[in-house]
């Protein structure tokens, strides 16, 4: 063998299973429980920490090449590796060019290939521009370089990326639709966020709630009210990126019981930040879009993850400058950019506040941290698996590890971050990515080196089960000195 993994706890089902994984030209080769005839390169004795499929980022923002005063790929790849992620799926829009044909993705991979730490696949992208002038075939070349769906957005994202009108986006669904790919659409309604926006501004309201009030919650809610129209009238599949609200919850579910190909995905600040908090204490630190909602559109949306409605989870990693774009003389909630990092914090986040609080069962969370992320982006079995095959990628997790958030030791260049100073309980301590260590806590922290990380072509077209999840309740009479119905 070239590693053994000594002592490691993996996931079967919901349980923890002690074991020693096998590693061999960077595949997974087996498992046994006596090593002591087998030979290998180097053993890694993990001490019975949690080990689990290594986790999967598939919604981040990268910025290179052309905003690399912002993030490089080096030092996102980085803070995804400190993070325990080994693999991320990078959007089209924020590079330069942005990915929407076949010349522009080679432009894109070609500075970035020397830079990553970690493994990463690509979006590709379709705009209302491509729509409008009869670009749309531009597809095809990004489909034959493997990408692994196309992005669009019903708000404007950087000038060289527009958005889409209705019919715009319907156009593009019906040529996509044929291609077997997901569509991935930012959901706000674009006339209702800007009119409020300009009201609120001309108003004089510069608290940082005004901006999530701005972006209401019906804004989201009417965009996914229509894309699930256009789904189900071009039978395309439609992902909901970044879902924020309770009431996007509900839409997704209820296309889900009545067959429409969607599927959704939630971010770890929608689980665990409110508006009304954050953006009073961290102003434009905390400004996003969609914008953070209210406790309760929390508590549905790990209610959601449970019971299958939302998919899996992705950071929506979009880092800005400081100095010139998020804290400036004359900034203020308005004309700074909206964005936060999450790389370094998503699978903490899911750790703590997820599996070790029993929100998330053992199985469930790999699926919305690895599994759900790589079959339905066509990655699976080679990500996303313990299978034997598969790429010997591995999050090692210390459950017991507390630790606190802090916004200046991270790996990348946005030290802001509105999860600054939340206390957690467990996290992940070594990151493996085809049978090499990347990450290691207690090692130094970067262990591996810049180019390392190879781009994961598309492997095939798949897509997740539709099932939703339900707990069981039976009303009961109970006869004491009066009726009562309980429920059980």
């Amino acid at each position: 063998m070239d590693l053994i993994l000594k002592n490691a706890n993996i996931p079967q089902g919901d349980r923890q299973v002690l074991t020693n994984i096998l590693v061999k030209d960077g595949k997974i080769a087996g498992y046994c429980n006596d090593i002591s005839i087998l030979n290998a390169a180097q053993v890694i004795d993990v001490g019975g920490k949690l080990v689990v499929p290594g986790c999967i980022d598939p919604h981040t923002h990268f910025m290179d090449p052309g905003f690399t005063h912002r993030e490089t790929f080096a030092t996102g790849s980085r803070s995804a590796a400190a993070g325990g992620l080994t693999t991320i799926i990078d959007m089209p829009c924020c590079s330069k060019p942005s990915v929407r044909d076949g010349d522009s993705f080679h432009k894109k991979i070609g500075p970035i290939r020397e830079q990553a730490y970690v493994d990463y696949c690509f979006w590709g992208g379709m705009t209302g521009e491509d729509a409008r002038e009869g670009w749309i075939d531009n597809i095809y070349p990004q489909i034959e370089e493997g990408v692994v769906a196309f992005k669009v957005y019903m708000t404007p994202s950087v000038p060289t990326f527009p958005r889409v009108s209705d019919a715009e986006m319907l156009e593009i669904f019906k040529n996509v639709a044929k291609t077997g790919l997901p569509i991935g659409v930012h959901a706000e309604n674009y006339d209702i966020c800007t009119f409020n926006s300009k009201k609120l501004e001309k108003e004089g309201r510069l608290d940082g709630p005004a901006w999530a009030e701005a972006r209401s919650s019906l804004a989201e809610k009417v965009a996914i009210e229509l894309i699930l129209s256009f789904a189900e009238a071009t039978d395309a599949r439609v992902h909901v990126v970044h879902m924020s609200t309770k009431e996007g919850v509900e839409l997704v579910k209820a296309a889900k019981k009545r067959g429409v190909k969607v599927t959704a995905e939630t971010c770890p600040h929608y689980l665990v930040l409110n508006a009304q908090d954050s953006m009073s204490e961290r102003g434009s630190f905390a400004k996003i879009a969609p914008p953070l909602r209210g406790k309760e559109d929390n508590e549905s949306h790990w209610q959601a993850l449970a019971d299958g409605t939302i998919d899996f989870v992705g950071t929506d990693h979009a880092p800005y400058e400081i100095a010139t774009e998020k804290e400036y003389s004359g900034s203020n909630i308005w004309n700074t950019f909206p964005g936060i990092p999450g790389v370094e914090t998503m699978v903490p986040i899911l750790v703590s506040e997820g599996l070790n609080k029993g929100r998330l069962s053992l199985s469930r969370f790999v699926e919305v941290t690895s599994r759900n992320a790589a079959i339905h982006y066509g990655i699976y079995p080679k990500k996303g698996s313990m299978e034997i095959g598969a790429d010997a990628d591995f999050t090692v997790i210390d459950l017991e590890k507390e630790y606190v958030i802090d916004e200046q030791k991270t790996e990348s260049m946005a030290k802001y971050n509105p999860l600054h100073g939340l206390k957690l309980k467990g996290k992940p301590v070594q990151t493996i990515i085809r049978g090499n260590m990347i990450y290691d806590e207690d090692g130094g922290g970067i262990v591996g080196e810049a180019g390392y990380g190879e781009y994961v072509r598309r492997q095939s077209i798949q897509r997740l089960e539709r099932t939703l999840k339900y707990e069981k309740y039976e009303t009961v009479k109970i006869e004491t000195k009066e009726a009562v119905t309980q429920n059980l």
